[in-house]
């Protein structure tokens, strides 16, 4: 997996190619992530991960999160990016002020989301929060997924300083692809 840079940023040449590009990958990562957990021993979720403080199935259960995350984002960029600019500069500036609170509910929330979302359910929940976000993209009026709003960069490092909304449909790919490479299963290639 290489790393991409996040669609929806305007280096594309038009909204369909962008729309069925950011929909191909989101499934990508889906059925990935769906392989991934059914082939997975116990002892191999359990092991530590490469790079994070968290075993493989406490890693696999935060690259959930990241479409999960998304899915609740959407809403909040539909209406800041139609307020006054000040008020999303405003709002990303707080939350990179919450940067080290944040980082640390990040990694306690992947730890006990991943009590709960186990290798079991983990791939049902990704199944269905994916199939949310490529239902939603598909219905998403053109002008809205070139707008956005700004972002707390320093939280993650594919988070741009500012990002459209079709750039946020893309972000969670960029997120999985980044952490898959930190997976110590033996069917991670």
């Amino acid at each position: 997996m290489t790393s991409r840079r996040p669609l929806g940023s305007g280096d594309q040449p038009g909204p369909d190619v962008e729309r069925a590009a950011i929909t191909a990958e989101l499934a990508r990562c889906r059925d990935d992530l769906l392989a991934l957990v059914q082939s997975a021993t116990c002892a191999e979720l359990r092991a530590p991960s490469n790079g994070t403080k968290w075993t493989n199935e406490q890693l696999l259960f935060h690259m959930v999160f990241g479409f999960l995350v998304v899915r609740r984002l959407l809403p909040l960029v539909r209406v800041i990016s139609v307020l006054p600019s000040w008020v999303g500069r405003s709002f990303a500036a707080l939350l990179d002020a919450a940067r080290a609170p944040f980082h640390a509910v990040n990694y306690a929330g992947s730890c006990a989301g991943a009590l709960v979302f186990n290798h079991t359910r983990m791939g049902r929940l990704c199944d269905h929060t994916v199939g949310h976000l490529i239902a939603s993209l598909a219905q998403e009026p053109e002008e809205r997924l070139g707008r956005g709003m700004r972002f707390p960069a320093s939280w993650d490092p594919y988070f741009e300083g500012y990002m459209t909304l079709a750039a946020v449909y893309a972000y969670p790919v960029l997120h999985y692809d980044h952490h898959r490479r930190q997976l110590t299963l033996a069917s991670v290639t």
